[in-house]
Parts: structure tokens; sequence; C-alpha cells
């Protein structure tokens, strides 16, 4: 049996196992077995991480500067991109997501942080032209206080990256949960937090499950913010929980992506759109693009293509360089992922390709697709969170905008079409927070991203997030001589 590895939270710069000892195991998704224990934080732990954090708003993290803020940044993304190897190998054993796309996404992510780091310095108020006399008008920004963060075990540094950015370039503190699912690699990043000259208490990375780690967590009357990656359920929790402090929520949720092709996009374009977009990953991202449209005088060609294509992908060991898609996370997801394939058959969908687990050891399902009759099969709005495709054919534009609104999701949309004016009305129809035109899941640090409807409300990335991690001051200053007047001076 291969050696169980073991560890620690970071809290106020030190290691620290659960205050009661309490762990839990994390299971390698590519062959089942336990690979790693982790701390069970308890209220206690939440509470020292929290009080750490609050202590160092007025430590030496306020002494410095903006600009010496952005060099700890600049710094620390330095190190993520010399540590993407280890790092990505380490996100593959315990996710079972493809080394090639967890190192790649370590090395890019360092752009996220080098982007803030160079924001640091650029956040400014304002002088306002007052409507009163001698008076001198003008705002501050200034860091909100504690941020809890909290993200899943997918894209796990990518989502902590557009948290710890903004929110330590704008001076506030954070503590970091990471998914019980997969927390490991964000544990393994803490190590660089001290090394790139941030201050002890600055981030602190806790793990735990929702109750209590999540609960005392979001509840807790120290914390001013929760910037929040995960699923509806986890949300509602969280929103419940902030009327105990009052704190600002932002919440970024799954999503049921529809990805739209007329008849005079790019075929071989949006095939290979349409397969990245759905497969890559296991199908595991918020983003996954997993309600296909076509229209019907396409559809037939384009489906050969993509079954073709879908057979033909190689799973297997995602520490590999031959493997194309490797397992899911959770014994969970594929149960699920079996339950709703079964219910799609009965409700009349037709399976084209996949539809089951290959025979092999480990967390691993089929890629799949599944053609749909009808709009309201529970596939079609339900986010399976894995490699499974619903396909629908339309006729008219009309019907393809009102097909890709009724959901109660709205994260992103893709849209493939060679008419500009056609695909510049579809941006303005559909209901999502990302719309991709003749691409599909990119992101860069300078682009907001988040959703709206189901899929939450708040954005990261870009230049803004940084202002929504502060908070304006407006001060006034009398600039006359004169004594203010007494109202109680008798007339």
């Amino acid at each position: 049996m291969a050696k169980v590895e073991t560890y620690a939270m970071l809290i106020d710069g030190k290691w620290q196992p659960a205050s009661d000892g309490a762990t839990f195991d994390s299971i390698n998704p590519a062959d089942g077995e336990v690979w790693s224990r982790i701390p069970e934080a308890t209220e206690q732990n939440v509470n020292e991480a929290v009080e750490a954090a609050n202590r160092a708003l007025s430590g030496p993290w306020a002494d410095m500067t903006p600009t010496q803020r952005g060099k700890c940044l600049r710094k620390l993304g330095d190190l993520l991109a010399e540590n993407s190897e280890q790092l990505g190998r380490l996100e593959t054993r315990d996710t079972g997501k493809m080394f090639k796309e967890t190192a790649w996404q370590a090395t890019y992510i360092a752009e996220f942080l080098q982007f803030y780091a160079g924001a640091a310095d650029k956040i400014h108020g304002e002088t306002l032209p007052i409507d009163k006399p001698d008076m001198f008008v003008f705002t501050n920004r200034e860091p909100l206080g504690v941020v809890a963060a909290i993200v899943p075990w997918n894209s796990q540094l990518f989502l902590s990256a557009v948290k710890i950015g903004p929110a330590l370039a704008a001076g506030n503190t954070i503590v970091l949960k990471a998914s019980e699912h997969a927390s490991a690699p964000l544990l393994e990043f803490g190590r660089l937090i001290a090394q790139a000259g941030i201050p002890d208490g600055v981030v602190n990375i806790i793990t735990g499950h929702g109750d209590p780690c999540g609960r005392a967590l979001t509840s807790h009357p120290l914390v001013a913010r929760v910037a929040f990656t995960g699923g509806p359920q986890s949300a509602r929790h969280i929103v419940r929980n902030s009327a105990e402090n009052f704190a600002e929520v932002s919440l970024e949720l799954g999503g049921k992506s529809p990805f739209i092709v007329f008849d005079d996009a790019n075929i071989e374009s949006a095939v290979n759109g349409s397969v990245a977009g759905i497969f890559a990953a296991a199908g595991q991202s918020c983003v996954a693009g997993s309600r296909l449209y076509l229209h019907e005088d396409i559809a037939d060609g384009f489906l050969e293509k993509m079954v073709a294509i879908a057979g033909n992908i190689a799973i297997g060991d995602p520490q590999a360089d031959e493997t194309e898609m490797g397992p899911l996370c959770t014994e969970a997801q594929l149960e699920h992922i079996e339950q709703q394939v079964a219910l799609a058959r009965e409700e009349g969908g037709t399976v084209l390709t996949g539809g089951k687990r290959p025979d092999m050891d480990g967390l691993y399902f089929e890629p799949t697709i599944i053609e749909c009759p009808h709009q309201d099969m529970t596939i079609v709005d339900t986010e399976l969170f894995g490699p499974v495709l619903s396909v629908q054919r339309f006729k008219t534009e009309d019907e393809v905008v009102a097909l890709a609104n009724d959901t109660v999701h709205g994260l992103a949309a893709g849209i493939f079409t060679r008419d500009s004016a056609r695909a510049l009305r579809m941006t303005r129809k559909i209901r999502a927070g990302i719309v991709w035109v003749n691409t599909y899941r990119v992101i860069s640090p300078i682009a907001e991203f988040g959703g709206m409807k189901n899929s939450g409300y708040g954005r990261e990335s870009g230049f803004q997030a940084i202002y929504d991690f502060t908070r304006p001051k407006t001060v006034w200053m009398n600039l006359s001589d004169d004594p203010i007047a007494n109202p109680f001076k008798p007339r």
C-alpha cells in the first residue's frame, strides 16, 4: 500500500492539526485508493484563523504601501509558476484532472496574481464637485476586512487566485477554506505564502466540511465578506449564515450552458469547440457547454462528427501524456450521472455514444452524447458536472433563444455563426453572464466573469473585482475660517 500523506492547516503562519485531532481521507479518483489525510477543522480552528486574519489587518500588512503589497503578489505569482509542475502533479492526484491541464493552469494562474500585483497601487478615490460652499469632499477606498473565501475542488488554484489576488491587493486578509474533496493542492500552495513575503495571518487555509467548518466561517462576526464558488445548496446556507454577520456575499455557482450552432457556422470549429467545451476536464467545469443546440439543417452531419471524436477520446491515467480525459472526482458524482443518464433514456432520450462506465478501475465515465426530443427532459436543465452532453435541434433564431433561456441557470453561453449581426443580437438576448462567440471556455485576468439567476451574483476577475473588496469612505472638510453658525441663536 502506498504511503498516506498527512497534511496540516495554515493558521497564523503555523501548520496546525484540527484542535480535536480529527481527520478525513482523500481518495485518488484514478485508482480509488486513500492517499492523504486532511484535518477536519473545528469551530475553535475556524475562530483561530479568523482572529489571526483580523489581527493581521492592523499589523505589518496594514503598514505596507499598496506598491509593497503588489510586490508580494508578484512574488507569489512567480513562485506559483516555478512550482507549477509539482502543484499540477498533486492536483491531478487529488482530483483526477489531467496533469497537462493542471500544470498549464498553475502556470497561467500566476498571470492573474501578476495582474492584481500591478493593480494594487491603482486603487483610488475621487474628489466630488459638491453643492455646498466652502466644502471639500473626497472619497478613499479602504479594505473590507477579513474575507472568507470558499472554493470547490475543480480549478481550485484558479478560483483561489481570483479571490486572493484582488482581496490582498486591496489590503484585506483572508481565511481560505479548501474543498473537502481535494484539499491538498491548496495546502501545498500555502507553503508559498511566507516565501512571497506575506506576513503571518494575512492568508490562512483551513480544511473541513460544511458543518462545522463552513458554517462557523461564513457566520463569524469578524468576517466582512464571503466569496464563494460552489453549488446552489451550499450557497443558500451561506446566504442564511451571512444574516448573522451582515457580510457582503458574492456567489459563483453552477451552470447548464447552451452551446448554439447556426447553419452558417464554421462546422469544424464548432465541433471542436463543443467537444472541448463538454469533454475537457471530463465536463467538471461550471461553464461546461452541456446543452448543445443545433440548427436542423446541419444537425445530422454535426453529430456524426462529434460522435466519431467522442468515441475515440483516450480515457485513462490523468498523469499520462497520452490520456485525453481522466476520471471524475467523487463516487457521488459518478452515481448521480448514471442515474440521470438512465432517467434520460426513460424520458425518451437517445444515447448516441457513451452512457456508461468503461471497463476499468477508477471513477471513470465515457464521453456521452444524448439526443433529447423535448426541452422539459430532466437532463436538459440538471447540472451533471461530468462528460454528458444533451442535444436538441432548432429551426429559427427566436426558437433557440427561447430554448437557451429556458433554464434556472445563467452562467455562460456559446454562439457559433458567421453572421456578425446575428451574433450581436444573440449576445443581447441570451441571459448569461458570459457569452463566447465563435470560441468557448476562454478566460483572462482582464475580463470579469460571473452569472445570473441560479448561477449566482457578483463578479470575479478584472479590475472591478478589486473595488468589490473595498468600501468607499467619504470625507467632508470645511475650508472656511468662519465659525459654524449657532442654530439656536435668538431671533
